[in-house]
């Protein structure tokens, strides 16, 4: 989706600010003289801020009890390694969608964020061709007139590509295959709702599919078989592009080792993982822990890909033994995750050894303004943190979670999280607005 004006510039100095990168400004190209500074330069560290202090800033929202029992938060001064606050932090949370935290910072750490993704069409004999999925969780199938970022590869390019490339050798007139093997395992997650499939709240997670398996861009109903759609979208294509397609795709294994005839790149693993944590992106995620599972050897299935992920939060310092992971997106309620891991997944990506995992800070929502929060700290309190929390959110029926970042009123740079996962369905809203109020009362706070 495009971005405002105003979301832009506050998205990037609220990313400048929490990082610290704020200075006076520079010299306007052009300009015979820099610009007075707009804002004073964010200190390295600030005031240290005392747990007594986060305390009575957070403890009468906490007691609310819109909250329900099972309700904690975690607070992390970046700055100085340590712990701020922490209380009801000792279980584990059923997380949602902050959960998703976990899975990006994963596919930063073990694919990079300059990694890209290959849709490609191999030769697989003489008038026979393979369209192969590389696992590209925003393929669509062709530009849209109101482009969202990031810009993605499309089948149409994908098809002109290949026309060309199959005329210039002769060939006017193909059988077509599809390879969707890059994935193993079942297409849908066990622990999943059982409506989930079916009413389209989840795709079917394919290695081949265009705009995430749906039957048309922007409609909840998806494909029952993404890879097939795919390629049936693609024959039209290539018949648009004078290529004769004979017969209907068919499931092809693509031949070992086959040069590319044509291949178009997803958009970074980096911008995908700002995609993901933006939108909350259900199949996105879905997509990436797969790609997890195959980074570390543990398969390309949804449970090797959420081995992998325990695997890789271990190796970046965080503590998962009290932690449960089955899936990517935190659609299950079977997940459980400790507040300190969600935190932490911030934590690191805000560490200066880490500089590699800095996308999933620039792609957390702007309270008030971006994605999953634009909508939110408007009133009952939150104000304060208009423009200035950063943070992923996590929603199932009776569960609610925040987990990102914010820098406070006295400079220091916090990592939190906060949750409850035995909210009243009556109390939704209230148990939300409760959650926003705790995390801007963190950056109200001289602590």
């Amino acid at each position: 989706m495009a971005r405002p004006p105003r979301a832009v510039f506050v998205t990037l100095l609220a990313t400048a600010l929490c990082l610290g990168l704020a200075g006076g400004a520079r010299a306007v190209p052009g300009s015979a003289r820099s610009a007075p500074p707009v804002l004073a330069p964010a200190t390295a560290e600030g005031a240290a801020p005392t747990s007594l202090g986060v305390q009575k800033a957070l403890a009468g929202i906490l007691a609310d009890p819109a909250l329900g029992k099972h309700r904690g938060v975690y607070v992390y001064d970046v700055a100085r390694e340590k712990v701020a606050y922490a209380t009801g932090a000792s279980t584990p949370y059923t997380p949602a969608s902050t959960l998703k935290l976990l899975t990006t910072v994963s596919a930063l750490a073990t694919l990079g964020p300059e990694h890209r993704f290959s849709t490609k069409v191999v030769s697989a004999g003489k008038g026979s061709i393979v369209l192969v999925g590389g696992g590209d969780p925003l393929l669509t199938i062709k530009s849209s007139a109101r482009e969202d970022y990031p810009t993605r590869a499309t089948l149409q390019a994908l098809a002109v590509s290949t026309a060309k490339a199959l005329k210039a050798a002769g060939v006017t007139s193909v059988t077509l295959g599809y390879d969707a093997s890059l994935f193993t395992g079942p297409a849908g997650n066990a622990r999943w709702e059982s409506n989930y499939l079916p009413e389209g709240i989840a795709a079917r997670t394919s290695a081949l599919w265009v705009d995430e398996g749906r039957i048309a861009r922007g409609m909840a109903k998806r494909s029952e078989s993404p890879a097939q759609a795919a390629a049936g979208w693609f024959a039209k294509l290539l018949i648009g592009n004078g290529i004769d397609v004979t017969g209907a795709p068919k499931p092809k294994s693509a031949p070992a080792g086959a040069e590319a005839l044509a291949r178009v790149a997803s958009p970074t693993v980096g911008q995908i993982v700002e995609y993901v944590n933006l939108h909350s992106d259900n199949d996105g995620a879905e997509v990436l822990l797969r790609h997890v599972g195959l980074a570390t050897k543990s398969g390309g299935s949804y449970t090797g890909g959420a081995k992998g992920v325990e695997e890789t939060l271990t190796k970046l310092g965080l503590d998962v033994g009290k932690s449960s992971i089955y899936d990517g997106s935190g659609l299950t309620r079977t997940n459980k995750v400790t507040l300190d891991v969600l935190a932490g997944a911030v934590r690191v990506a805000a560490s200066k050894d880490h500089p590699e995992l800095r996308h999933l800070l620039t792609g957390l929502p702007v309270a008030g303004f971006t994605g999953s929060l634009e909508d939110r700290f408007g009133s009952g309190g939150a104000g304060p943190g208009t423009g200035l929390v950063r943070a992923k959110t996590g929603t199932l029926t009776g569960v609610h979670s925040l987990a990102g970042m914010v820098r406070t009123r006295s400079g220091t740079l916090l990592a939190f999280a906060v949750a409850s996962d035995s909210v009243p369905v009556p109390k939704t809203l209230d148990a939300r607005a409760a959650l926003d109020r705790a995390a801007a009362a963190l950056a109200n706070c001289g602590c």
